[in-house]
């Protein structure tokens, strides 16, 4: 029997899982990572002399919505969360602040200081959307065949309430297909809500003009189910508690290993080449990096025919996120704040034109102004990440466009200042508190990350591009047609991008299915 292991290409959190998931099952297991260390878009980094930033992902919240951190005991691996609540809030600049808690009663309440017409739209919406995120979430860690079938199968329940509470199914195709700015329109009587929900649903990295993205916005409900999680230590937390995991059950990782190729004569993937020409055999391959340069630049031989024309077509657009880190000697100086307001996402989106305009700008190449713009303060409950009295301010705008005339170096520093006045509109004063900048725009995100067109999820999450279309059809199952012993993991792969794991795990137990069956056949 062979000895060479299973190689995992790319160590950010998708491969890791995978990577977890295969040595817990008794394979010999190597990850190789191109970059210095592991983590991807799960990293935390010192970007501020004295200050702690995650270098993308802020929260947690598709992982803690799966049986992955229970199932590889993280916990036990050091890693420990804390809930954001409430989840977010709304900071307008005209001085209200709308709290959107855990609770949607609570919620409702908030709303109705302002408006009780709004709040009790808004609690509408989430009754209307609540089944649907029930369905999607009990989806997540589905894989191919009859665990699909089953999968749907179940959750046939939950679709039928939501189409009653719609008013019948036509109604509810209806709001799926639309944009969720129309959605939102139509659900929602003004700002006051639209535009946070908005901020939260621009996440996907969707503008609220695009056609079927309205179940971004329907996600909200979410996480009134499961909450939004902040990982104590920052995101590093995630990836040093898998790396942790993966070598108790005896896996290795190996950094500063880029791969050039990956080889499968015959139709069975057998090993893989570095960068410096060094010939790895492995028993299987799990590539969890961006799958068009897995299958269409590092395989040999590439894919060909039509399955290659399709997944060169797959899509992403321009308007990708741009990070600014802070340090500062205070919090945001909210006007009337109450405890809980620096907790989750802080929306400083005054309204929805304003942040489809930004992705309209984004999608042309252009700069967004103003700049739709959101805000998280991880250090007013995890202490690690600062000195103390000081704070880490982590700015976000969803909707930056990755190319831009000129390039990011010509821009990122006026951009970043432009954030800033969205901040300072709501909290005066702030500006005077930023000891020091830091910005990871997305001409950074791409070198550092390895991400192509600097998209975090390699790939656009629209309806085509989802679930089990992702990233086409022929491979939301995770394996690649005439291609034995690959598989294809990471966020570019079904279910999703973000922190989710569902990809890397999905990845490997189908591989492990296909590994089994070999070796039943060989007995």
């Amino acid at each position: 029997m062979s000895t060479a292991p299973v190689l995992v290409v790319g160590a950010g959190h998708n491969g890791l899982v995978a990577a977890c998931y295969l040595a817990k099952a008794g394979q010999e297991v190597l990850v190789l990572e191109a970059a210095a260390a592991p983590g991807g878009g799960s990293r935390t980094e010192e970007t501020i002399p004295g200050y702690r930033f995650n270098t993308h992902s802020a929260a947690h919240n598709i992982i803690n919505m799966t049986r992955i951190p229970a199932e590889l005991d993280l916990a036990g691996a050091g890693l420990h969360y804390t809930e954001m609540e409430p989840f977010a809030t709304g900071v307008f600049a005209g001085g209200r602040t709308v709290r959107f808690h855990r609770s949607v009663e609570r919620t409702v309440a908030s709303i109705a200081e302002h408006d009780p017409a709004e709040a009790d739209a808004y609690g509408a919406f989430m009754h209307l959307s609540t089944p649907l995120a029930r369905a999607a979430v009990a989806g997540l860690e589905t894989t191919s065949g009859s665990d699909l079938l089953r999968s749907a199968a179940s959750r046939v329940p939950a679709l039928m309430q939501a189409a009653r509470r719609a008013g019948g199914m036509r109604e509810l195709v209806h709001d799926l297909l639309s944009p969720y700015g129309s959605l939102l329109r139509a659900h929602l009587p003004s700002d006051l809500t639209r535009a946070p929900v908005a901020a939260f649903a621009a996440h996907g990295s969707a503008g609220p003009h695009v056609p079927g993205s309205a179940f971004f916005a329907m996600w909200q409900a979410a996480y009134h189910l499961h909450g939004q999680w902040h990982p104590r230590g920052g995101s590093q937390a995630l990836t040093d508690a898998l790396v942790t995991r993966l070598r108790s059950y005896g896996g290795t990782i190996r950094c500063i290993a880029p791969v050039r190729t990956i080889h499968a004569p015959g139709g069975r993937a057998d090993g893989v080449t570095l960068a410096g020409g060094e010939r790895l055999a492995a028993t299987a391959v799990v590539t969890a990096i961006d799958v068009r340069t897995a299958l269409l630049d590092l395989l040999d031989p590439p894919l060909s025919g039509r399955l290659r024309a399709q997944l060169a077509a797959a899509h992403r657009g321009n308007a990708v996120q741009l990070v600014v880190h802070l340090a500062t000697d205070a919090l945001p100086p909210y006007p009337d704040a109450r405890p809980g307001d620096w907790s989750g996402l802080q929306s400083h989106v005054d309204s929805l034109d304003v942040l489809q305009d930004g992705f309209l700008a984004a999608d042309a190449g252009h700069l967004p102004d103003p700049p739709p713009t959101y805000a998280f303060t991880p250090s007013v409950y995890d202490s690690s990440l600062a000195p103390s009295g000081r704070h880490t301010v982590y700015l976000a705008c969803p909707s930056a466009p990755a190319r831009v005339r000129g390039g990011w170096d010509a821009h990122a520093e006026s951009f970043a200042e432009a954030m800033i006045n969205q901040v300072e509109r709501r909290a005066p004063g702030f500006r005077d508190t930023v000891q020091a900048m830091h910005v990871h725009h997305p001409e950074l995100m791409a070198e550092r990350g390895n991400w192509p067109g600097a998209h975090p999820m390699h790939l656009d999450i629209t309806p085509d591009q989802l679930a089990l279309l992702r990233p086409i059809p022929a491979l939301a199952g995770h394996t690649v047609p005439g291609l034995g012993r690959l598989v294809i993991a990471g966020a570019s792969t079904a279910p999703m991008g973000g922190i989710a794991g569902a990809p890397g795990k999905a990845a490997a137990l189908a591989l492990l299915t296909r590994l089994d069956r070999s070796s039943s056949y060989q007995r």
